[in-house]
């Protein structure tokens, strides 16, 4: 930039770089082409010599900082979540991690920004600009409040995103100092909130039936098919016990049925044995185990293959009518409410969930 480009009270000091007085005191201004806004900072003199010589200290400063990547002006929260969500997007890809635990950081990383507000620059924020977050997710939002254990997996994902920030140079802090959270007591009246009675598990199966009942309900065939997928997804949950991102990417492939005989029961029983693929397993290691299911996978498999017709593979997803895409969490969480409605089990003050 030539000399003749700047006014009459300016003076260049490098190209692209000025120092300017502005009432008693010299600034400072050079523009960023990468991120297309000036840099602008007062340089505390009244003197020219003095603020030449500390516009070019800021300048090579400056330079410094863009040659190694980083950015002079900071981002926000929202953007920095972003940056990060698609850097661990690239891990989903690697099979490094499943697109389950990517969508759990979505979420926690939303609490995140909820909390400290999405357009707050992360040159707001110091260690201690997160100590009251704990407090707040307890609080919950609309009146849920958060597990410890959860607030505590949000909190080792901040930290995580904001260590990676700070490697990038998008952030001066590399984590926040959250307050040391008091020790759970995990008693079994804690773990039997948690868990159906005998007595409930029962009148949930009753409540499937009923629920997936063509005639008495007056299902059309669609309802009846959706109705189906979602009581057997729940009833085989509980026979197997899968994680709900296990089961969704369950294919035919990984099921398979064996006669064992078995003194116990007088004769031959039928067991299903299920493979589980590293692939889809929250800890990246697969296994394989055995169950009865009183004939579950049977029945929904003669379901499964009507749905699918000529579509019918073994690479098929087990939960799903076009073998292409699982059931959504949305229409578990759907079914799940009108089935424990239906079977008179109360939710109040336990934590049953419809996945996990």
């Amino acid at each position: 930039m030539r000399r003749q480009e700047f006014g009459e009270d300016e003076i260049a000091i490098y190209d692209g770089a000025v120092i300017y007085l502005r009432g008693e005191h010299w600034q400072f201004r050079m523009w960023l082409p990468g991120e297309k806004k000036y840099a602008r900072r007062s340089l505390n003199t009244r003197h020219q010599g003095t603020a030449i010589e500390r516009g070019r200290d800021l300048y090579l400063d400056i330079m410094a900082r863009l040659r190694q990547g980083k950015r002079y002006f900071s981002i926000n929260a929202k953007q920095a979540a972003e940056r990060y969500l698609a850097h661990r997007q690239r891990d989903v890809a690697a099979g490094l991690i499943v697109p389950g635990r990517l969508a759990t950081m979505r979420a926690h990383l939303n609490h995140w920004q909820d909390f400290v507000g999405r357009d707050t620059r992360l040159s707001e924020l110091d260690r201690g600009s997160c100590e009251d977050y704990h407090r707040s997710r307890l609080l919950g939002a609309r009146g849920v409040a958060a597990r410890q254990v959860t607030i505590a997996n949000e909190q080792s994902t901040i930290n995580a995103m904001m260590l990676w920030l700070f490697r990038q140079g998008d952030s001066r802090i590399d984590g926040f100092d959250f307050p040391r959270m008091p020790r759970l007591d995990r008693n079994d009246e804690a773990v039997r909130r948690s868990t159906f009675e005998a007595e409930e598990v029962v009148a949930f199966g009753h409540a499937v039936e009923r629920w997936c009942d063509r005639v008495a309900n007056r299902l059309d065939e669609d309802e009846w098919r959706q109705r189906s997928l979602a009581g057997h997804y729940f009833l085989i949950s509980a026979a197997t016990g899968l994680r709900t991102g296990e089961q969704l990417q369950l294919r035919w492939s990984d099921v398979r049925w064996l006669r064992h005989h078995s003194r116990r029961h007088g004769g031959d029983v039928e067991l299903v044995e299920i493979r589980v693929r590293a692939e889809t397993s929250k800890v990246r290691t697969s296994r394989r185990f055995f169950c009865r299911d009183g004939g579950l996978l049977r029945a929904w498999e003669a379901i499964a293959l009507a749905c699918l017709g000529d579509a019918a593979s073994q690479e098929a997803l087990v939960f799903s009518l076009d073998g292409l895409h699982a059931m959504s969490k949305r229409a578990l969480h759907y079914h799940f409410g009108k089935l424990m409605d239906l079977a008179g089990v109360s939710r109040e003050g336990r934590n049953l969930v419809a996945t996990r």
